[in-house]
């Protein structure tokens, strides 16, 4: 069969769409990959990569991205979304280009700014962004990982001395995985519990803090106290140099203490304008979210690039004669073929719109002064990085992975970038949150509306409030967006009486869902407050049940996006292309969560036929536009330059 053109039109009009705001930030970083072939390499030693990447880092300085992460007073840009966006970018070309930068500037940098004060920022900040401080963030143990709140490292504090003393306890305290530990970094910004007291107080423990440590000299030598350790080779990120921190009583001066939410003074009075140890640790975490936000973003763009390889050899592949003798089909005509690739189109294109708004959300809110924040807000956006980090994450996880298979044997071959990008995006489930665990904390903040509500509630009240109050909740954070309550007005309560392609339909079938995941989950989880029930093995039984509201929740915010952006949208052709991807994406959400809708009634047996079919139907209709759809990712051509892609290489080609 005859594969179509793509159109240049439509595929400059989608590209502008999902470049959004930072669009030219986005170009330069797609020149830097195409003229400095920054794509994942064979051939090379762990420390000639790494060596790589330290050199291509010393690259983007120039370009200005590195000093767009820090303000203005700090001796940066204060572009936030350019940053990010960056960053974002790189993930069309090598991830461990990615990682370092990220951890050099966002998680290094990022502590150093957010948690310190100016004496912190005209030490470090200048030189970290010309890659003079070359630092890495030392929180994860080999014991503690996501319960950072239980680190075991210690800073005690010797007022006779006025120092910090650094100490890993126990062995599970070891700092473990830190990006830049293994053989760069010179400093790390260090979470430790903080010990001291002041005059005649006993010396006790205030909580997680952040320190800067120097841990190596000028030659990349240990410092006294200081060990470290290589994790060598992992699964993928060959360029990284992770690596391993053992502290044995190292001081530091009292000023190391980045001081922004907590003060020690000479005598070793502990002071914070935030009272609770809990409050303080998260306002903390929270300044740190942008790590998160990037993490989410590049895996994006490496599941994009993933699926266009895919996508681009399913259009020059040929296998078994078409009936009729009109010669070979290509891969991507089969309907089979076309299931596996183009809802993960689809899904690209909602979670890249999605993370556009976040990365614009968080833009406004660490552009502003940071003591004017709302921290409604700010903890609403630390909850939208979580959900999209983790749903982005997955995605690009399950993409490259299908992305692999539907290449066959051409995508098992490292010329062919697939298992190199395969075992890169792996980690990133992990790292940056757990993605098990932070879909649990979404749910966790969709259930903290009930908490004033609920308390003193009676068994009446409780199901009188479940009835009601549920609904209200969620329809109140639905109606935030304008578009979408026009759209819900607009379509019929009852979903099976309205077109499955109508946005408003669309909209209510996952409100409805994540409403009723949330009912339940609520009242499965009340039961913890009956003193003949153990509260642990409530939460146990429940977290499936979590897990789910979490997943619900993060589809539905993403659809939300996607549909805002689809009405600002003026011309025809792109807009229906637009909706094409929207009706795929919710349409294969459906079908993938099938079984649940049918089991508590919300479609019915002949609705969900219509949805198999509907998904098939939409297969075909973006067919003939995959090539413009996939190109509209604007993945460099340098990360497209494999051996598969050359038609003369596509063994059946005719």
């Amino acid at each position: 069969m005859t594969n179509p053109a793509p159109s240049p039109e439509l595929t400059a009009a989608l590209r502008a769409i999902l470049d959004g705001r930072w669009a030219a930030t986005r170009d330069t970083v797609r020149a830097q990959i195409e003229d400095g072939n920054v794509v994942p390499k064979t051939g090379l030693s762990l420390d000639e990569y790494r060596e790589l990447m330290l050199g291509q880092m010393k690259d983007m300085v120039p370009l200005g991205f590195p000093a767009d992460g820090f303000r203005v007073e700090h001796g940066g840009t204060g572009d936030v979304g350019a940053a990010v966006t960056a960053i974002e970018t790189l993930g069309y070309g090598d991830l461990s280009l990615m990682v370092k930068a990220g951890v050099q500037w966002g998680l290094f940098g990022g502590a150093v700014e957010n948690l310190g004060t100016r004496y912190h920022h005209d030490r470090y900040v200048k030189g970290l962004i010309e890659l003079d401080v070359l630092g890495c963030f030392a929180m994860t143990e080999t014991g503690h990982g996501s319960n950072v709140q239980e680190l075991e490292t210690t800073a005690t504090y010797l007022p006779e001395t006025g120092e910090f003393e650094i100490h890993s306890p126990t062995s599970s305290a070891r700092k473990d995985y830190i990006g830049g530990a293994g053989a760069h970094a010179r400093y790390a910004s260090v979470f430790a519990q903080l010990i001291t007291g002041g005059p005649g107080e006993e010396p006790k423990g205030r909580g997680v803090h952040c320190f800067v440590v120097p841990i190596r000299d000028e030659n990349g030598a240990d410092l006294p106290g200081v060990t470290t350790s290589d994790c060598g080779y992992k699964g993928g990120l060959p360029g990284v140099d992770n690596g391993r921190i053992v502290f044995d009583h190292v001081r530091i001066p009292r000023a190391e203490l980045l001081n922004r939410y907590a003060e020690v003074a000479e005598d070793g009075t502990y002071s914070s304008p935030i009272e609770s140890d809990s409050k303080r640790f998260f306002t903390m975490l929270g300044t740190l979210i942008r790590g998160r936000v990037t993490v989410g973003a590049a895996a994006g763009a490496a599941g994009r690039l993933g699926i266009t390889l895919a996508t681009k050899y399913a259009l020059v592949r040929r296998q078994f004669d078409a009936p009729g003798g009109a010669g070979e089909l290509l891969l991507l005509d089969y309907r089979t073929h076309q299931r596996r690739l183009l809802p993960l189109v689809a899904r690209a294109y909602a979670f890249a719109i999605a993370q556009n708004e976040l990365t614009a959300e968080l833009h406004e809110l660490q552009s502003g002064d940071p003591d004017a924040v709302d921290p409604a807000y700010a903890r609403e956006i630390e909850g939208k990085a979580a959900g999209i980090k983790a749903g982005h994450t997955r995605l690009a996880s399950d993409a490259i992975s299908a992305a692999r298979e539907a290449c066959g044997g051409a995508g098992y071959l490292s010329e062919n970038r697939l298992p190199l990008l395969r075992g890169d995006i792996d980690v990133f489930t992990t790292f940056e949150g757990d993605n098990l665990v932070l879909t649990q904390l979404v749910a966790k903040e969709q259930l903290t509306a009930y908490a004033s509500d609920v308390q003193g509630l009676d068994a009446v009240g409780w199901v009188r409030f479940v009835a009601n109050m549920a609904k209200d909740v969620v329809l109140e954070k639905t109606a935030a967006r304008q578009v979408v309550q026009t759209l819900l007005d607009d379509s019929d309560e009852d979903t099976e009486e309205s077109e499955l392609t109508h946005p408003g339909t669309q909209l209510r079938l996952l409100r409805n869902r994540e409403n009723h995941l949330l009912r339940t989950a609520a009242d499965r989880m009340r039961r913890a407050k009956d003193p003949d029930e153990d509260p642990l093995a409530v939460f146990t039984e429940t977290q499936d049940h979590l897990i789910k509201v979490g997943d619900a929740h993060i589809e539905r915010i993403v659809l939300e996006s996607f549909v805002d952006v689809i009405t600002d949208v003026k011309d025809r052709q792109t807009r229906d292309a637009l909706k094409l991807m929207r009706n795929l994406y919710v349409y294969s959400l459906l079908e993938r969560d099938l079984g649940w809708y049918l089991m508590h009634r919300h479609v019915s047996v002949e609705r969900a036929k219509a949805i198999r079919r509907g998904v098939n139907e939409l297969c075909g209709k973006a067919r003939p536009i995959a090539e413009s759809l996939v190109d509209a990712f604007g993945v460099p051509a340098a990360a497209l330059d494999v051996p598969m892609l050359d038609p003369a290489n596509s063994v059946s080609v005719r």
